[in-house]
Order: C-alpha cells, then structure tokens, then sequence
C-alpha cells in the first residue's frame, strides 16, 4: 500500500496530503487501478469530492498530490457520537448525495461509499474519498464486477448478478443515513453468511425515534428490487429552504464540445487516459467515437479531460539540475498516465473477493487498520517543494508530528475495498435493539 505524507508547499505554505506509490512493490493490476483512479479523480472537481492537485514521478515512485482535510474519517466520528440528531444527520446526507449526483452525472460510480471512505475537513464538512472501485457506466450499459463492503454492498452486488453502479450508490447511502441516525447498521452479523443472505432479505427495523421523511427515504433507497429503488438524481429533499444549510455547489465548467477534423488532432495523453478508465478498451472505435460529428459520452469525457490538461499545464523544465542532490527528483506529470511503464495489457479485475466466507461460514479474519494518530504514536511530515518556480533552491525539511488522519483513505492502492467492515456501534455498545412497538421494515414482495 502506499505511504502517506504531509507536504507543505515551500512557497504558499499550503497543506497537502502527499500519497507515495512504490512502483516496484505493486502488481500491475493494482498500478493499472492506481491510473484508473488518478483518471477517475481528474474528471469530478466538486466540494465535497476529494481533490488531486496534481501527479508527480519518477522511475521508483508515484507521488500524489491530494488536498488535505484533518477531520479524519466520518466512521471515527460516529464511534465517537453516537447517532447524530436528525439536523446533522441530514446536512452530511445532503453533501453525500449532492457529490454523488455530480459524479452519477458524470458517468461516474463510486461503488465503495461507507463512512471509512468519507473523509471530514475542519469545519465538518464531507469529502468522499477512495475511488479505486470506481468505475465508469457509460449509457445504459451495466456492470459485472461485484466490489465493495459486505454490509453496504446491495442485493444485486451480492448475487453476482449485472448491476446498475448508480444503484448501487443509492443503497450504500441508505445504508450510510440509517448508520448517521441510528449509530448502527441496518444489516449486521458476525457469521458473514448470514450477514449477506439478510442483506439479499432487505428485511430491517426501523426504529421509532428516526423522523418519519427519512423514513420514507431509507425505504426508498435500501429497496431490493433496484426497479423501485429511489436513485440520488430522483431524491427530492422535503426539508430544503428549512433553515438548514445547503451544501456547497461547484463552480460550473464551460467546456465546448467541438468536431475533431482528424486523429492527428486527438491528444495522445487525454486517450491513454481514457484507455485507463477500463471501459474504452477498443482504441479503434474510440478514435471513430471521438471523430463522429455527434455529441456523445465519449467526447465529453475527451474534453472534459482535455479541458483539465490545459487549465493544469506542466511548466517542467526537463534540463533542471537534480535538486537538493537527489539523483531522480520527482517531475510533475503532463497529464499522461504512462501506462506503457505497468504493462502492455488490462488485467481482469478478480470479484467477489472482498465478499469470500469459510468453510464453516464464518467470515475471513480481517482488522480495521489501526489509526496512529488516535493511540498517539509519532509519524513523520514532510515539508517538500515541488513548484520548478521557486525563488530559491527547493527544501525538504523533516520534523516529528503526529500522522495525518483520514489522508490515506484519499487514494486506494489495494486490488480490494478497504477490510474495515467492523460493524459501527451502537450508543449502548451492542447491536442494534428492536424498540418494542417498532415494526420491521420489510419488502413488499418477501414471504
């Protein structure tokens, strides 16, 4: 996995989160999965996504440049609260789902959404993170990889049959709400079996204290029939206007989709990148995609793309001296994925792993990793210039501080979903109780 550092830019003393890839100890599948979602991360700019400034190298190493947010993981706060009040509860949903409806609209599906991978900045406001299971739907196609975390993966997921990812995303976040307004998870169980074949039942119980629009709300998103399930694009929030505050929108980008006259005009950089994404495998229909006089998805992604590339242009001098007598110093990528370095083909993606139980049913031992920050230890922080415009030589200085919380769920590097599916507690410690008088809520359409 990769390490991950804080970077403190020498000039404008911004604070970034600075995740270093060890090429030579990765398999090419997971090198290929870090591209896939250095490509993924550079098509959604929103808020509430976590951003990637930018992408440096070097022969040995990776470095990824991500913003920063020191509020460390929505998980941990929910162990630390509680539930939430239903106020709160609902401001994170709406930043959750308003995040989600700009990558759904982007073609984009995240496929791992829990609370381990929504990360907090300092004024509690919510950054998703981790795409590595990401991936793109283009159109009405489905999905076939089955990924995730067993308690937030849907029905559909767990039968290993083809999928709609943008449902998917919206029983994960069904599941999400009831965690923030009830302190537990609606389907839980220490033998894993039994945990899917209850989530594959859709039966849970609702307690009585939840406010009866969200309610509503989870019935709709953790629906098993995905037919009838409530999609984030159709979510209409009954409290909005109310006093609550929204979440922050993006700033709209205005990029012109244009006719290309020739494959000569195509960027070879912004099509290695969409070779990355997994879903463009045939280059020769893209290049006709991509020169076909009507507006498709494929020239979206192309220029939206292209429209990056150019408002984050490299400015590296390639005749610079190695600085502070490093013989390869990082240089900061054009844009390319440099695919060719991993490998010369896509491998196929392993499924159902993250979903394999015992042979007594029992599931496979897994730990949450362990958060350095929370028991104390020391870690180092790095202060790292990468800017090629310094008015003086580049520095790189080393001081004993904490680790950085919640910055290493920004980028997966892991062929599998985090394994931290430890069950959130409730307020008593235990497993969710059935409050007397409440009903369980149950499909219509089970015995």
């Amino acid at each position: 996995s990769g390490l991950v550092k804080l970077g403190i830019h020498c000039v404008t003393c911004q604070k970034v989160a600075i995740k270093i890839v060890n090429r030579e100890k990765l398999s090419e599948s997971v090198l290929m999965k870090v591209e896939r979602e250095i490509a993924i991360l550079k098509l959604i700019e929103h808020p509430h996504v976590l951003k990637l400034h930018e992408v440096y190298e070097n022969k040995k190493y990776l470095y990824l440049v991500l913003e920063h947010v020191s509020g460390g993981e929505l998980f941990d706060y929910l162990v630390k609260k509680g539930r939430l009040t239903p106020k709160e509860a609902r401001k994170f949903f709406r930043q959750i789902i308003s995040a989600l409806d700009f990558c759904h609209s982007h073609s984009i599906c995240h496929r791992d959404l829990k609370p381990e991978n929504l990360l907090l900045d300092e004024k509690n406001n919510i950054r998703i993170a981790d795409f590595g299971m990401a991936s793109l739907q283009v159109g009405d196609s489905l999905l076939e990889t089955s990924c995730g975390s067993p308690h937030y993966a849907c029905p559909e997921v767990i039968r290993g049959e083809k999928y709609d990812g943008r449902k998917a995303d919206a029983w994960s976040c069904g599941v999400i709400l009831f965690a923030l307004l009830v302190g537990a998870l609606p389907f839980d169980d220490d033998n894993l079996r039994n945990l899917l074949e209850k989530v594959k039942l859709g039966v849970f119980h609702m307690p009585h204290f939840i406010p009866p629009d969200c309610q509503n709300l989870l019935r709709g998103m953790i629906e098993v029939d995905p037919a009838k399930r409530l999609t984030v694009r159709h979510w209409r929030d009954p409290t909005a206007g109310k006093n609550e505050p929204e979440p922050e929108q993006p700033v709209p980008r205005k990029v012109v989709v244009r006719t290309l006259a020739s494959a000569e005009e195509i960027d070879p950089d912004v099509l290695e990148s969409m070779n990355s994404l997994g879903c463009f495998r045939d280059k020769e229909k893209l290049t006709s995609d991509l020169l076909s006089a009507d507006h498709n998805q494929e020239k979206m992604i192309y220029f939206l793309l292209l429209d990056r590339k150019e408002r984050y242009p490299s400015h590296e001098d390639q005749n610079l001296p190695p600085r502070n007598e490093i013989a390869d110093p990082p240089r900061k990528r054009v844009d390319s994925p440099m695919l060719s370095r991993h490998a010369k083909r896509r491998p196929e993606r392993k499924s159902m792993e993250v979903l394999t139980v015992t042979e007594g049913g029992s599931p496979v031992p897994v730990r949450r990793a362990i958060d350095m920050a929370t028991h104390g230890q020391s870690g180092v922080c790095v202060s790292v210039c990468l800017c090629p415009f310094t008015c003086r030589p580049a520095a790189v200085c080393f001081h004993r501080s904490r680790s950085i919380s919640g910055a290493s769920s920004g980028l997966s590097t892991s062929p599998l979903s985090s394994p931290r599916v430890t069950p959130l507690p409730s307020p008593r410690g235990s497993p969710l109780p059935t409050p007397k008088g409440t009903p369980a809520h149950t499909p219509k359409d089970s015995p």
